[in-house]
């Protein structure tokens, strides 16, 4: 008897379908948080009068959905109406997004091209005011946006959204601190793996290892992903963002600790300057005077005082010591759902160009950086890095791994 082959062009080859596999799993919040922020966003919404949110950052997705999505080329969204959530995601996909999003779900196929928007259409209907996010779309799918959904205007709500994520609620910030924990426990198995003759990428194993395995340990119901160290040595620290390499690490080098846990899509974060073995007597001049700014930035952050303001202060601080000249960028910025491939938020940052104010419940690092030129004394970058939860009255430093020479000359 001879098998009957359907062939593909006799197959049903739908634009879109709901793949709503298995049931919904436990994100990293509760029903309530999520609830909570869609009726603020709807609020925003309709204060900008917006009929129809079509969110596409993994920042936006993930804050209001639970769902972080891995775009590998593809298109992904969150469609937010007055009475309907939707993430939209590819096939490739199958039934994850249903599981990790707090709302409902529609999977978009193959079979033709821009089946992503015809989904996204299917929610929004056309010839309704849009939301987009101005810093995320780029201009090939803006241009198909306005094809497909034919809208009457377009509104950028990047902004609007943005202020909604500065501002943390109990439950953001109960997980920030776990993460903060994370952060020392793989500061700490840093400076266990810290000795003349291991290479970067040794100690930075040793670190992402650590912190995994506790990420794994608290929440065991999540998705894990994206954890990562910067474990810079010698010249290497010069820059914040420098990738480990396999530089083998050599009795007085400077080191640059930065441990960065990734719970759910929520960022946290260690940076410490280190030495190994021995100090010398410029590297600690450096070194104190970058620590005494960072506690003095500290002191600084509380409700009512503007991100510039914090940012001019500093700046007088170094320049009475003859050092702001060597400082590269700014001084702190915001926590939450960010990474460094995705996200950011960038109106609370602690520059001189950010008039934000600082409220309770907002939550922010102070990282002081100053990097020395190769060829003179005390050469490399040096910064230290705590994250505080500004508070009615002052700020709660939720970071625990010691900073200074006390402690950091290791190995």
């Amino acid at each position: 008897m001879t098998a009957r082959v359907q062939s593909a062009s006799q197959l049903s080859r739908p634009e879109m379908y709901r793949f709503h596999n298995g049931e919904k799993a436990k994100l990293p919040f509760a029903d309530a948080e999520y609830q909570a922020r869609l009726k603020g966003l709807r609020a925003r919404m309709e204060e900008a009068g917006v009929n129809a949110a079509v969110l596409t950052s993994m920042h936006n997705v993930a804050y209001y959905s639970g769902f972080l999505y891995c775009s590998f080329g593809r298109p992904y969204a969150m469609v937010v109406t007055p009475t309907d959530a939707v993430t939209i995601s590819a096939g490739i996909d199958a039934g994850q997004p249903w599981r990790r999003s707090f709302c409902d779900n529609i999977t978009y196929t193959d079979w033709q091209r821009d089946n992503f928007w015809r989904a996204v259409k299917s929610v929004t209907g056309a010839g309704r005011i849009v939301g987009y996010e101005g810093d995320h779309l780029t201009l090939q799918q803006r241009d198909k946006l306005e094809d497909f959904l034919e809208p009457l205007t377009m509104v950028d709500i990047a902004p609007t959204t943005m202020r909604q994520r500065m501002h943390k609620s109990p439950a953001e910030i109960a997980l920030i601190r776990q993460g903060a924990q994370v952060a020392d426990v793989g500061g700490y198995a840093i400076r266990e793996a810290v000795r003349e003759g291991v290479r970067e990428i040794d100690v930075a194993m040793a670190g992402r290892d650590a912190m995994e395995l506790e990420i794994a340990r608290r929440f065991p119901d999540a998705e894990y992903r994206d954890t990562w160290v910067w474990f810079q040595s010698g010249i290497n620290t010069d820059g914040a963002h420098n990738p480990v390499t396999g530089r083998v690490l050599r009795r007085g080098d400077i080191l640059s600790l930065n441990t960065f846990p990734m719970i759910s899509g929520y960022y946290t974060a260690l940076e410490r300057t280190m030495f190994v073995g021995e100090v010398d007597e410029a590297s600690l001049k450096i070194w104190e005077a970058n620590v005494a700014a960072h506690e003095y930035g500290m002191s600084l952050l509380k409700p009512g005082v503007s991100c510039a303001e914090v940012t001019q202060k500093i700046n007088e601080f170094f320049a009475e010591r003859d050092l702001l000249q060597y400082r590269t960028f700014g001084y702190g910025h915001s926590f939450g759902v960010l990474s460094h491939y995705y996200g950011r938020e960038a109106g609370l940052e602690l520059r001189e160009d950010i008039d934000t104010v600082l409220e309770p419940g907002m939550v922010i690092s102070m990282e002081p950086m100053l990097t020395i030129p190769e060829g003179r004394p005390g050469a490399g970058g040096y910064r230290e890095h705590d994250i505080l939860i500004i508070t009615e009255d002052g700020n709660e430093n939720i970071t625990g791994y010691p900073y200074g020479p006390e402690f950091n000359v290791v190995g």
